[in-house]
Parts: C-alpha cells; structure tokens; sequence
C-alpha cells in the first residue's frame, strides 16, 4: 500500500470515512468505507446497489489475508488520524 488517503471524514455518524488507496504506486480504489458497526471499526469496500435491493462490492481481496493486511493497515491510519485529531484540539 503506497499511499492512503481520507476523503472524508465524519466522527459523529456511522460511516466515519471514506478512504481512498493507492496499491504499489499503479492501482486505486476509492470510496473504501471505515464504519462504526455494534463490535467496533471496520471496513467496507465499494459496492454497488443490485436490482434486488442487496449489495454486492466492486472491488475486494480474494483472500482473508488481504482483506485483513488491508483492514489493519487503514484501521490503523484511521485510529492514528483521530488521535492527532485529538490532540490538536487539547493544544
């Protein structure tokens, strides 16, 4: 992952930000979602709203791995941005 960026940001509903990420300098995927769900963060990749009503992702890794390497990396990004947040806002 060569580059993670927040979109937006909004602390107080449930869907807390929308990431965009750049993959070894050649491959982007926006409109990743870090959500506040009943046992804590995580994320959502793209999707789309199929004719039946359900949504099924546009883009997502093929295997748990991946999906956990990517989760932790922007998990941790997330967390570090809301602490700098934070701490601005006591200075």
């Amino acid at each position: 992952m060569t580059e993670v960026r927040f979109n937006q940001v909004n602390l107080h509903g449930a869907v807390k930000a929308l990431v965009s990420v750049t993959i070894d300098d050649s491959f982007a995927v926006h409109e990743i979602k870090v959500i506040e769900g009943k046992n804590g963060l995580f994320i959502a990749m793209p999707s789309q709203v199929l004719p039946d009503g359900t949504y099924q992702d546009i883009v997502h890794p093929l295997t748990q791995e991946t999906r956990d390497y990517i989760s932790n990396i922007l998990l941790e990004a997330f967390n570090s941005m809301v602490e700098e947040m934070n701490t601005m806002k006591r200075t």
